[in-house]
């Protein structure tokens, strides 16, 4: 992988290097859908109920800071393929060392946080009093290994920046193998409870961190990583937060805003509620594809805004936004039409079954408006600008679905009541985004078809 023209995204036929560099991305996302898995999987067989409600008491915690972080890896992404882009391979050394120190550092000040003040989160959670010992034994052995994700997110974010998004795929796919051999080894062989799981993740995820560290540290160019250097600049650091908080704030607001539509989907009674974790769980076919798009279109059109490629831009955008609108639309036609295979997978009820193929119908329609609402945020952060569809999504999604949500489940009181606010507030982001790339972006890339 030392030669840049295999990385180089401003050249070559733009469809390819796009879908070629967005599969090694789905399969990532679908690697780490695996480790939460496969975690339950093994506490749920060998531990029994209250174990595996201990982890879930520390979910939405573990969500929050993992979704701030997956956002900080956005900012290292945008700027790191610019200056790879432009072939500034001094700003980019500069950049890849700030980057290492500034995650070194965050990270170990992110485990002490977390460590003292474990048991004020689960408490403020309403962690129920028999699991609470439990939940805070396996959150205080598993944020030790939020170092090693800060590390892993930032510097894969660099990597998969200058064009090599299956390098972070293989190491993420051999620390999910050793997650899967530390957990029978810790649960089943040892008999180590939820302490065992947790340990599980520390290893595999430091795993994760040492080898994209190692991987930097061998290349052989201008701009490898050298451990012992003292290179830090502040200014370059500032240049990454500008694009990363924004949507790592985006990403821990949303989860919030997750938590107000359960409590709503709560009030309907069993069958709804397990109606709507099968639907959740059928979604991933839809949304990781888009989300992988998403990610490749930020490290596209970074690289090409780099070298100054306005056509590629244009030309990527039209493709990643017409292309992946109409491959989800039809994707999402495809899956209500196999819903009852597809629903069959995960209940045997039938009424649930019904209720989760009624929300499929209502929402998948316009599942595809998601891809545009991605893509049009990726651009913008591409070019700095991370606040403008941070603002416009957490209105969107936050507000507008919210009083949606309300609103139309004091008209219906069912599954419709919770369905509708999906696409409502989807129409709103799509609008108000479309609106702001018209207003904000560069005139030579504000036509969008």
């Amino acid at each position: 992988m030392n030669n840049d023209s295999r990385r180089d995204l401003t050249r070559g036929s733009i469809g390819t290097k796009i879908i070629l560099f967005a599969l090694p991305l789905l399969g990532s996302s679908l690697i780490q859908l695996l480790y939460s898995t496969v975690d339950l999987i093994f506490v749920g067989q060998f531990l029994g109920t209250e174990s595996a409600a201990s982890i879930g008491a520390s979910d939405l915690l573990i969500t929050c800071m993992v979704g701030f972080l997956n956002g900080m890896a956005v900012g290292t992404n945008v700027i790191t393929a610019r200056y790879f882009g432009a072939r500034d391979h001094s700003r980019l050394k500069r950049l890849i060392h700030t980057i290492f120190l500034a995650g070194l550092v965050g990270g170990i000040m992110l485990v002490i946080f977390a460590e003292l003040l474990a048991p004020v989160f689960l408490k403020l959670m309403g962690t129920p009093e028999q699991i609470f010992a439990l939940a805070i034994r396996y959150l205080r052995i598993y944020v030790l290994s939020m170092a090693s994700v800060v590390l892993y997110n930032l510097l894969s974010g660099v990597i998969r920046a200058m064009g090599d998004s299956r390098t972070p795929m293989l190491f993420q796919l051999t620390g999910g193998i050793l997650n899967i051999g530390a957990d029978y080894f810790f649960i089943a062989w040892l008999k180590m409870g939820v302490e065992g799981t947790a340990i599980a993740t520390v290893i595999s995820q430091t795993f994760a961190a040492v080898c994209v560290i190692a991987y930097l540290v061998c290349q052989k160019t201008p701009y490898r990583l050298e451990l012992f250097s003292r290179v830090f600049d502040v200014k370059e650091l500032i240049t990454v937060l500008k694009v990363g908080v924004p949507s790592g704030i985006q990403s821990t607001i949303i989860t919030f805003s997750n938590i107000v539509i359960q409590s709503q989907i709560n009030t309907l009674g069993v069958k709804e509620i397990a109606s709507f974790t099968v639907f959740f769980k059928a979604e991933n076919m839809l949304w990781l594809p888009l989300l992988s798009l998403g990610q490749a279109s930020v490290s596209f059109v970074s690289q090409n805004y780099g070298a100054g490629e306005w056509d590629r831009i244009i030309k990527g955008n039209r493709f990643t936004m017409i292309g992946g609108a109409a491959f989800t639309f039809c994707e999402a036609m495809l899956l209500i039409l196999l819903a009852p295979v597809i629903v069959g997978v995960f209940t045997k009820d039938p009424q649930v079954a019904a209720l989760t193929t009624q929300e499929m119908r209502i929402i998948y329609p316009l599942y595809f408006m998601c891809t545009i609402i991605e893509i049009l945020s990726s651009n913008m952060r591409s070019f700095g600008k991370a606040v403008y569809p941070m603002i416009i999504i957490i209105f969107s999604y936050c507000g507008v679905r919210v009083i949606t949500l309300f609103t139309m489940m004091h008209q219906f009181h069912s599954v419709k009541g919770v369905a509708f606010a999906y696409p409502v507030s989807w129409t709103c982001a799509m609008v108000l985004l479309m609106i702001a790339y018209r207003k904000i972006m560069p005139e030579k890339i504000r036509k969008l078809f």
